[in-house]
């Protein structure tokens, strides 16, 4: 297994310390012969931001770029947006449903219990953004 994440991508926009990727994100299946009439094969185009580039007079709009990422930044992207929120979902649907007797009140109680994570990863942005990094090679 690969140590690092790679998407080949076209430069959409460059900034004096951003570069902005189109990348295009395919699923495993998509290669296959038979994908056009199967909707598990899909296709999603993503734009990246690759930010701490020395000089990026080096690239131009339209020009195919390779972007990478540790599979550790990966992992650690997983977690946030997934892991953590399932674990706080759950728990608190857990400890709810002993006390609250509605279950739909404990079922809302337990999705609305996600906005202040939400909103706690959103005022951390500029600090993820510098453990989620991106680069080009």
């Amino acid at each position: 297994m690969s140590s690092k994440i790679s998407h080949s991508g076209i430069v959409e926009s460059v900034e004096p310390d951003c570069l902005h990727v189109r990348i295009l994100q395919t699923s495993a299946c998509a290669s296959c012969k038979a994908a056009s009439h199967c909707n598990a094969a899909e296709n999603k185009e993503k734009t990246v931001d690759v930010y701490g580039i020395a000089d990026t007079s080096l690239y131009r709009i339209g020009q195919e770029v390779n972007v990478t990422a540790s599979m550790r930044v990966g992992m650690n992207a997983v977690l946030l947006a997934f892991v953590i929120p399932f674990v706080i979902l759950l728990a608190v649907l857990f400890i709810g449903s002993r006390f609250i007797a509605d279950e739909a009140v404990v079922a809302l109680l337990s999705i609305a219990c996600l906005i202040p994570y939400y909103v706690g990863l959103y005022m951390m942005r500029s600090r993820l953004r510098e453990r989620f990094t991106f680069r080009i090679e």
